[in-house]
């Protein structure tokens, strides 16, 4: 068997087409059928965020994806497999959503369905692809990596809803249905060409890894009870899944604040969103040069990153506390972007160091790693917004004024992300293990795939 070589630029490259492929689908489920649910159909706004609440759930279910492609060592037939799991439900969903006009009940059963398939599609092709990444690539370059996959990505989501767009006017049912099915297969395939020859019949550490080993542990909860007891995949999983709640919690809450505390038209609160994604995208940037040397100098570890982006979001959380309480006079558009920055460094931090520890783990157990992080960010999530809007809901009912509500929700946040900080701060490296996880727990994650 033949050793393979780490990936290149150009293969990370066509990673993130794959990945660009994936957010390209999702979008549409999670944001242009969310509006059309809303506005055209005029249902509750609650049936859309129950059907992306559920497709979180479902993604508990990454580490038994990633437990079954490390039993077949090659990643391609998985992410492959996903994506076309994922067309399908896209696809469905967009037919459940039109069916919702005339059939609302049955059209809403379908809708569950569709979304399930989504969930399912993204834990098993995300989870494989972020795999495939962390054995593939070299260490200094994870952050790099990580960076212009999650950057394709981030222009899947844009190119898709504005060329989506264009497409859907004037709205149809039959155009809504066409849109979503072109975009869903023309993702499929592109998936296929970039995968066409990648990943070889061969992983490296499959090539020269002993035979014993290759075999150890077949059954998933045998192997999810090994990964849950080792500490440093344990706590990574707890700064993953603390972080990221805390990351998505502001997102169904900052427009309100910026409109209801600090003035902001509709319009000025939309364009804040593009200033944070500006700062999002810069702290990206900032962050790939994590783990790289330039004429002697470090430019920080991806430990270092995460830790100093978890702080300085803190901080930023911290002023948008500050501001609820000063008004208008604070300088919100400039916290907003700090804010940006610093989520987006941490963020890239974050995934090469999921990269980085998959691959040192060893035993054959990077998917369930990766899916066992997958799984914490996705609870993460899904909880984040419930947290988010349920805590500035509470905090309005105990204080009269908005900013003050609004402020004692970003207080708790710059919280969670000091928590975050002090987990990553812990080395992530204990000397000894601890016990397994009750069985209880591990057989709550052994269905799905």
């Amino acid at each position: 068997m033949t050793v393979r070589k780490d990936f290149g630029w150009g293969r990370v490259a066509r990673l993130g087409l794959v990945q660009a492929a994936l957010g390209a689908i999702v979008v549409l489920a999670t944001s242009t059928l969310n509006r059309v649910m809303v506005v055209e159909l005029a249902l509750p706004a609650l049936l859309p965020g129950v059907l992306v609440a559920v497709h979180y759930l479902v993604q508990l279910a990454r580490p038994r994806m990633g437990h079954g492609s490390d039993l077949g060592g090659r990643r391609t037939p998985w992410i492959i497999g996903g994506m076309g799991v994922l067309a399908c439900g896209s696809i469905t969903s967009a037919l459940a959503t039109v069916w919702m006009g005339s059939r609302p009940v049955a059209g809403t059963a379908l809708a569950l369905l569709g979304f399930v398939l989504i969930g399912l599609g993204v834990s098993a092709s995300g989870t494989s692809l972020l795999v495939l990444l962390s054995k593939r690539v070299a260490p200094e370059r994870r952050a790099g990596a990580a960076t212009l996959v999650w950057l394709m990505m981030i222009c899947g989501f844009a190119v898709t809803a504005g060329v989506a767009g264009k497409l859907l006017e004037p709205y149809s049912p039959v155009r809504l249905v066409a849109v979503v099915g072109a975009v869903s297969v023309f993702a499929f395939v592109l998936t296929l060409l970039a995968l066409y020859k990648l990943e070889g019949a061969v992983t490296i550490d499959r090539a020269v890894e002993p035979a014993p080993q290759r075999t150890q542990a077949v059954d998933f909860r045998a192997a999810l009870r090994e990964v849950w007891a080792d500490a440093k995949a344990r706590r990574f999983a707890i700064f993953v899944f603390m972080s990221m709640l805390a990351y998505s919690a502001q997102d169904l809450i900052l427009e309100p604040f910026a409109g209801m505390v600090m003035g902001y038209t509709p319009g000025q609160s939309t364009s804040l969103s593009g200033v944070q994604h500006g700062g999002v995208l810069a702290g990206m940037l900032l962050a790939s040069l994590a783990g790289r040397r330039w004429r002697g100098r470090s430019f920080g570890s991806l430990r270092a990153w995460m830790i100093g982006g978890c702080v300085a979001s803190a901080m930023a959380m911290a002023g948008l506390f500050a501001s609820g309480l000063v008004g208008p006079a604070w300088p919100f558009p400039q916290t907003v972007f700090v804010l940006g920055v610093a989520n987006g460094s941490f963020t890239i931090a974050a995934i090469g160091s999921m990269m980085q520890l998959a691959s040192e783990g060893g035993g054959g157990r990077e998917g369930v790693r990766m899916g066992l992080w997958g799984a914490a960010q996705a609870i993460a999530f899904g909880f984040g917004g419930l947290l988010g809007t349920g805590a500035s809901d509470l905090a309005r009912l105990l204080f009269v004024a908005p900013g003050p509500a609004y402020g004692s929700v970003f207080a708790l946040e710059a919280v969670m992300f000091l928590i975050a900080a002090h987990i990553a701060a812990g080395r992530l490296a204990p000397t000894a293990r601890a016990a397994p996880a009750p069985v209880g727990l591990l057989q709550g994650n052994s269905g799905g795939g």
